[in-house]
């Protein structure tokens, strides 16, 4: 990684995103259904990221097809109800989530927040900045860990969320890896929305609800 501070690292797992964002626009035929060429520029893989097993260009199509098909549905909900006048936009897990990078055309239309660990904040503020996008002034980032019972919602309020104006949350690849103690503790905060708010969720049914 390019990062100065080499103590820190991304989850593996928002790296593996944007790779296979970035795969879709490389092998698959347009038109793409999702395009987002900078969160692999965020991530700086090695060289020979291509030759991973989970990067082999047949053998993770179904993989980069599901990331690349859950990122357009978010986007494009997420449009619908910036046409309907919401102007918060919240992310919880947010990984190398780069909409705001790649939207500017929104910046004056609606604030972002994203949630995740600090550590993993620290370094992609540190990311941006080094590769010149800046930190917009429409992004927020609330550093939180879910897992450590911290109330994000309070972490929310402190960096300027207005909780009587509604939001669109969005939370794709999050709950599968988080206990259920957590899970249930965002749940709760989530009904303090204001009304008209909107929460699109991605999840896994444990092994044994699956029919």
């Amino acid at each position: 990684m390019m990062n100065k501070n080499t103590t820190i690292i991304p989850d593996h797992t928002a790296v593996r995103v944007a790779l296979w964002r970035a795969l879709h626009v490389e092998l698959d035929s347009p038109p793409h259904v999702f395009k987002d060429e900078i969160g692999i520029k965020l991530a700086a893989p090695e060289t020979n990221w291509r030759e991973r097993p989970d990067m082999h260009p047949m053998g993770s199509r179904g993989y980069r097809a599901s990331i690349v098909a859950r990122g357009r549905y978010i986007e494009d909900l997420l449009i619908e109800e910036i046409n309907k006048g919401v102007s918060q936009y919240v992310i919880l897990g947010s990984g190398l989530d780069t909409f705001v990078q790649r939207r500017r055309d929104l910046g004056d239309k609606i604030s972002v927040f994203e949630i995740d660990k600090p550590q993993m904040l620290e370094w992609k503020r540190e990311r941006l900045i080094e590769l010149g996008f800046g930190i917009s002034k429409n992004l927020h980032f609330v550093p939180v860990d879910f897992e450590a019972g911290e109330s994000w919602w309070k972490k929310l309020i402190e960096n300027g969320f207005d909780v009587n104006k509604p939001a669109f949350v969005a939370s794709t690849g999050v709950a599968m890896y988080l206990s259920p103690e957590a899970n249930k503790m965002n749940f709760i905060q989530l009904t303090s929305l204001a009304p008209g708010s909107t929460v699109a969720m991605t999840f896994m049914l444990p092994t044994h609800l699956v029919a």
